[in-house]
C-alpha cells in the first residue's frame, strides 16, 4: 500500500525565491512507499523544494496551489535525481497527492499540469513539481 512512512519536516530558506513561491529545506528525510513505482523513495534532509511550481495566475493558483506539499517534495526530488522515468515521477505525484488526502480532481489537475509542462524542468536538473 502506498504511504508516507515519515512526516514532512521543513524550514523556510527564502520566502521570496522562485517567483514568490519560496524555497523550503527538508530538516529530516521524507520517506514514501509507492505502489506505482514499486519502490520506496527517501528524500534526504537538506533537499530544497518549492513544493508545487504552480503559475501565479489566479485560476491556476486557486485550483492547485498550496496543497500536496509532501507529494510535491517527493516529485521535486524525483525530477532532480531522475530516480525514475518522468512519466513514473508524474504518476507518483498523483498517487502521493491522493495518499496525502488531496481531492482526486485536484490531484488530476496537478498530474496533467506536470505532464503538459514538466518537460521544461526535467532536462534542466532543476526541481519542479
Amino acid at each position: 500500500m502506498s504511504e508516507f512512512l515519515t512526516d514532512l519536516q521543513v524550514e523556510l530558506v527564502s520566502d521570496s525565491a522562485n517567483g514568490g513561491r519560496g524555497t523550503w529545506r527538508l530538516t529530516a528525510p521524507l520517506v514514501y512507499r509507492s505502489d506505482v513505482a514499486k519502490l520506496t523513495f527517501t528524500v534526504p534532509a537538506g533537499f530544497e523544494t518549492d513544493f508545487a511550481s504552480v503559475p501565479r495566475t489566479p485560476v491556476a493558483f486557486l485550483l492547485t496551489a498550496d496543497s500536496a506539499h509532501e507529494a510535491s517534495a517527493v516529485h521535486d526530488w524525483l525530477y532532480s535525481e531522475h530516480a525514475v522515468p518522468r512519466d513514473v515521477a508524474d504518476a507518483v505525484l498523483r498517487e502521493a497527492s491522493l495518499v496525502s488526502g488531496v481531492p482526486a480532481w485536484r490531484a488530476s489537475l496537478m498530474y496533467w499540469g506536470v505532464r503538459a509542462f514538466g518537460w521544461s524542468h526535467w532536462g534542466s536538473g532543476a526541481a519542479a513539481a
